[in-house]
């Protein structure tokens, strides 16, 4: 009944993965390849969890 009060986990997963990526190619493309290689590290295992879920 209240089904559309509970949020989707891979919605926010989702979400966090873009957020990761978008942060990563600006980081790529300030020069800053230790943050780009981290923040790709952190896209790559939040994509992990989505695959888990079945999301993707």
């Amino acid at each position: 009944m209240f089904s559309i009060f509970k949020s989707d986990p891979a919605k926010k997963l989702d979400k966090q993965y873009s957020e990761k990526l978008e942060l990563a190619m600006k980081a790529q493309r300030s020069g800053d390849i230790k943050t780009y290689s981290q923040l790709t590290y952190e896209a790559q295992e939040i994509y992990k969890e989505l695959q888990a879920i079945g999301k993707k």
